[in-house]
């Protein structure tokens, strides 16, 4: 049965990819234009119009609706409480049909209020200490980490959930892998000084979907130490690919050794443009980078991957790699895979790349046949792209992202023909909406509003959108 499961991973996941080049593909046409489609938007202005939540708290289409499924402080199985700030989020089917949900949490040692061992960490006293990846001295616990929760998406009830990582820092975004397990990121370098703070921070962890509880918290070094963001699987090469949450950041691959098996080691790398040393992505003060201009790229073997300094950026950059503005959110594709860029730009609105694999990659013969990477999309104007950080896609094509500007944040949609729309509106704070992930089935949607530590599961006529021709 376990066998069957994996097949179905990642059988789902190519599919998804498949969808992510169909979708994101139309980012670069990207307009405020918006594509009449009946039942769902409104048949004079052609707008997708959402309908005032009278709650305050989330405005959706008509015919959708909202459940918080999951609040920060709720007592969990194992007796925690669910940590405050959740952010990105794997989607998987387990072997009795239930969703597993795993869940980042992005805190700190500080504040305790979003503490999964209570108000004065008084229940760390009941955990194993072992099982906490950085304890503090058991009076400084890493407050990050991930939960899970087996949800029920007939009755719409989270049947169990618990915490399945523990004691990291600033868990923020990750990537599902074709294998089945949630690769987590901590957004973080804090090192280690003494008793308050036991461990090096800036890792990569890995949760599998079938935990029934803390996993051993092994971070896996060779991924390099870094203020981590995002990662995406190619699930042919079994390379992957990292994003950097830095203004000046870069954007990584790793090789592993072996398959499906991260902690055996492999190969950090940066990305490089050929005959464009130490490239400047970010348009900031000029646009020296134009649009679709595809580039042919190679990739920087990195050295002290484990970067006591936190200067493998500088390392990359000085040897010739690219620097990019703040990397967040990334997707595999058919082939090609798209990262957002979150301050990217002359007015800092965002960028989306899209990065070409070789037909070679990770070999030796890809410098035959070199990937390509190209700025696929620039915002100037907050009403196409605001900042997007967490995206995903819809099982009908189309590619959603969640805003993060400290103003007005939506889920913002973006269809084939580059029409984009609002799906949702956040209108209870000014919370970044986290997260983005659908049901494998397709049919539920879940978000997090962050900063109220609450977990969203959104349903409604989904097949209004159409059917994907894959």
């Amino acid at each position: 049965m376990e066998d069957n499961h994996k097949d179905y991973t990642r059988r789902h996941f190519i599919r998804q990819s498949t969808l992510t080049s169909l979708a994101l593909m139309a980012l670069v046409h990207c307009t405020n234009r918006k594509k009449k489609d009946e039942g769902i938007q409104n048949s004079e202005t052609g707008t997708l119009d959402l309908k005032i939540d009278p709650n305050e708290y989330l405005d959706l289409p008509d015919g959708f609706s909202y459940r918080i499924i999951s609040t920060s402080c709720e007592k969990m199985s194992d007796g925690l409480l669910v940590p405050g700030r959740p952010d990105g989020m794997g989607a998987f089917l387990n072997e009795a049909g239930k969703i597993v949900i795993i869940r980042n949490h992005e805190n700190s040692p500080t504040p305790l209020e979003n503490s999964p061992f209570g108000a004065a960490n008084e229940l760390l006293s009941n955990v194993n200490l072992d099982k906490l990846y950085d304890s503090g001295g058991g009076t400084n616990p890493g407050l990050g980490g991930t939960t899970t929760m087996i949800y029920d998406e007939d009755s719409k009830v989270v049947e169990d959930q618990f915490m399945s990582l523990a004691g990291t820092y600033r868990n923020c975004a990750g990537g599902v892998s074709p294998w089945g397990s949630w690769i987590t990121c901590e957004e973080d370098v804090t090192k280690a000084n003494g008793d308050q703070i036991r461990k090096d921070h800036g890792y990569v962890f890995e949760v599998p979907m079938a935990s029934k509880g803390m996993v051993t918290p092994t971070p896996i070094k060779a991924m390099g130490r870094f203020n981590h963001e995002a990662v995406a699987v190619d699930p042919y090469s079994y390379c992957i690919y990292l994003t950097e949450d830095r203004h000046d950041g870069l954007f990584y691959r790793f090789i592993p050794k072996e398959k499906e098996n991260l902690l055996a080691g492999g190969l950090l790398q940066a990305l490089a443009v050929r005959n464009k040393n130490s490239l400047d992505t970010r348009n900031w003060e000029t646009p020296t980078l134009p649009k679709n201009e595809s580039m042919e790229v190679f990739w920087i073997d990195l050295e002290d991957v484990d970067s006591p300094e936190d200067d493998l950026r500088y390392q990359g950059f000085d040897a010739g790699a690219a620097r990019f503005a703040r990397g967040e959110g990334i997707w595999m594709g058919n082939g090609e895979l798209f990262f957002a860029c979150t301050n990217g730009g002359p007015k800092n609105f965002g960028q989306v790349f899209r990065y070409r694999l070789s037909p070679k990659e990770g070999t030796e013969d890809e410098k035959n046949e070199p990937a390509t990477l190209e700025l696929y999309a620039e915002s100037n104007d907050k009403t196409v792209l605001h900042m997007c950080d967490n995206l995903t896609i819809a099982p009908w094509g189309d590619v959603l992202l969640c805003e993060d500007n400290g103003e007005l944040n939506h889920i913002r949609g973006i269809d084939k023909d580059g029409s984009i729309y609002t799906l949702a509106c956040n209108r209870s704070s000014t919370s970044e909406l986290t997260g983005l992930v659908f049901s494998p089935s397709g049919k539920t949607l879940f978000v997090n509003v962050q900063e109220n530590g609450e977990t969203v599961a959104i349903t409604g006529p989904w097949e209004r959108f159409g059917v994907p021709k894959v």
